[in-house]
């Protein structure tokens, strides 16, 4: 076995993604891959968070639903997860009398469940007994007396070293693998800029790791490529950046805001322009007042010629919902990055979800072109993103990037050579330079895209209504039919070229297709292997583009196969509604999870040993607190 699981939680505010964060940087230095997934409440501090790391010697896409390694440092975390453990848990001796009626921050609901599982005794000391009776090993550790042993070794009160308790949980899951402590000490001192932090920082993850055995022995593995780690809001901001961004707008809100924050922060790049010359340049981020401004200014920087986008969650594109309109209505090319969370209204604003795809094929009112496609992991986001910029240029129209919570918030390493290419290209479409006086901006064509040309250069006319080839307003009703015809036939020409091959992504072959999008993609892929071992005959069909729909392939991908199967983060399947509606085909069987956490890969494992083993018409999953 080489994928392993570890888990850390506590109250929001206290360290657990900094300690995540560097107990994912040493696992790398260690020469393993990883793929960390971080869920966490809609409060600014105390509610209860947590971050699984999994780790492997090849490349990851998805969480588990076990942990080997659970390391807690408060009762809630312990509460909350026992039942996920395998291997070690890391407890405090201070909370260990705790009742889980003096939990006040734990929702009823999960309360009730723990209590059901445990059946008597309800306190963290009756939690280490039942994991004992599962063959599950419990490490104690006295954070107060670590803790106060620091803070007389440094001179400091034991307020300024209590965040370091973490550390100790870090330490000692460190010992338990097995691998060298040189390599915790180096991701913490890259972590902390405060030299008093480094040290006692690593003396509390020193003091962890000699307090337990060396229980998995992981050796150190070869690393034969340069690898980096990224979330998928930074990949996306580096994908947009590649691609030529010159302008992005956004409101705060969750999980988008990073994105622009990233860009923001390196804005200012070495660029090559023609003749291989290097110059400074980058893009302009502003944030504005609301997501209605956000959209306009994208709009407005476009139509000057910037390479433009924006960025925000399901209110907020909901807000851009009639500026989206205006710019498919004047053909606008203006990029909108959704990232997707849990709906609706509020819903779920830390959570993920698949629910807003029909929404997306459809934003803004009237029919006008939208191009639509959907990313499944860090390396796609970032091709996704430059290919995303050059289909709203070369077809001038707005163009939706479907980017899932479960992917922004979570993080990977990555060989490096996977975001390397000569192959970028920027498409700018049908940019002229007339020298002319007025410029017949929506000129009919037979492709349906028009000569554009950016403003300034010629006297051009920009309207919300009807208009004709000028842009002037008109209600003739030949010029309407004509010119919606225009608009429409650009999606037309879109199908013809764009290839099919470039709109799915296929792995595998087998009798069971298993049809999905976005970040199911994940959990099958690690899936895969283990199911067509135990004879089961598993492929994957992961449809990145949904408009225009890649119809002709999907029925030869389809056609035959004993079993479709929809894996989709949503109750109504919208990826299987929509193939039937561009193809005719119906899935035969569904996997659904719409709890606002991503899929597992034993979910995956489980739910089609439903379909197939025992003929499941619909599997419901539900892993995650």
């Amino acid at each position: 076995m080489t994928r392993y699981v570890w888990m850390i939680g506590g109250a929001q505010g206290l360290g657990v993604d900094t300690s995540a964060i560097i107990f994912g940087n040493a696992i790398a230095k260690a020469g393993y891959y990883i793929f960390g997934n971080r869920e966490y409440y809609s409060n600014i501090k105390g509610r209860h968070s947590y971050f699984q790391v999994v780790f492997d010697e090849k490349r990851i896409f998805s969480i588990s639903s076990y942990t080997d390694i659970l390391a807690t440092f408060d009762a809630e975390t312990l509460f909350q997860h026992f039942t996920e453990v395998r291997g070690y848990v890391i407890y405090g001796a201070d909370y260990e009398n705790t009742s889980i009626d003096l939990v006040k921050s734990m929702e009823p609901e999960i309360a009730e469940e723990v209590k059901k599982e445990l059946k008597s005794g309800f306190t963290v000391r009756d939690v280490i007994n039942y994991l004992n009776e599962k063959g599950v090993k419990a490490i104690k550790v006295n954070y107060l007396e670590s803790l106060k042993k620091i803070a007389d070794s440094f001179k400091v009160p034991l307020s300024v070293v209590e965040r370091s308790k973490n550390m100790i949980a870090v330490g000692a899951s460190f010992g338990l693998l097995g691998l060298p402590f040189d390599l915790l000490k180096n991701a913490i001192g890259e972590t902390f800029k405060n030299e008093l932090f480094v040290k006692f920082n690593t003396m509390a993850a020193e003091m962890g790791y000699n307090l337990v055995p060396n229980a998995y022995h992981l050796p150190l593995r070869e690393v034969k490529k340069e690898r980096i780690q990224v979330d998928g809001n930074t990949i996306s901001a580096m994908g947009k950046l590649a691609g030529g961004l010159r302008f992005q707008s956004y409101y705060p809100i969750t999980p988008a805001s990073d994105e622009s924050t990233y860009i923001e922060a390196n804005q200012n790049l070495d660029m090559i322009v023609e003749g291989g010359e290097l110059r400074k340049g980058g893009a302009v981020v502003v944030q504005a007042e609301d997501e209605l401004a956000a959209i306009n200014m994208a709009i407005g920087a476009a139509l000057t010629g910037a390479r433009s986008a924006t960025a925000t969650s399901g209110p907020g594109f909901s807000l851009m919902s009639e500026g989206i309109s205006w710019a498919g209505m004047n053909e606008v090319p203006v990029l909108v990055t959704y990232y997707m969370r849990g709906a609706p209204a509020t819903g779920l604003p830390t959570r993920s979800g698949q629910g807003d795809l029909k929404f997306a094929l459809n934003v803004g009112h009237g029919e006008f072109p939208r191009i639509v496609i959907a990313s499944g992991d860090h390396a796609e986001i970032f091709w996704d993103a430059i290919w995303a910029l050059n289909l709203a240029e070369k077809y001038q129209t707005p163009t939706i990037h479907i980017i899932e919570k479960t992917l922004a918030n979570a993080y990977s390493i990555l060989d490096e050579d996977l975001l390397i290419s000569t192959a970028i290209k920027i498409e700018r479409g049908k940019v002229v330079y007339p020298n002319t006086d007025r410029f017949n901006r929506f000129e009919f064509t037979e492709d349906g895209v028009s000569p554009r040309v950016f403003l300034g250069y010629s006297s051009i006319f920009y309207t919300g209504d009807e208009h004709n080839e000028e842009g002037h307003i008109t209600e003739a009703s030949s010029n309407r039919k004509e010119m919606y015809e225009k608009r429409m036939k650009k999606l037309e020409t879109a199908d013809k070229e764009i290839p099919q091959e470039q709109r799915v992504n296929v792995v595998g072959d087998g009798d069971n297709v298993l049809l999905t999008w976005g970040s199911p993609k994940g959990a099958i892929l690690d899936a895969l292997e283990e199911l067509n071992k135990e004879g089961l005959s598993v492929m994957m069909v992961q449809v990145k583009m949904f408009n225009p729909y890649p119809t002709l392939l999907m029925k030869k991908l389809l056609e035959g196969r004993k079993r479709v199967i929809a894996v989709e983060n949503n109750y109504q399947a919208q990826g299987a509604e929509i193939l039937a509606e561009k193809t005719g085909i119906f899935v035969t069987n569904y996997i659904l999870k719409w709890t606002g956490r991503p899929m597992a890969r034993e979910e995956i494992i489980y739910g089609v040993k439903q379909v197939i083993k025992n003929g499941d018409k619909r599997v419901v999953l539900s892993y995650g607190a």
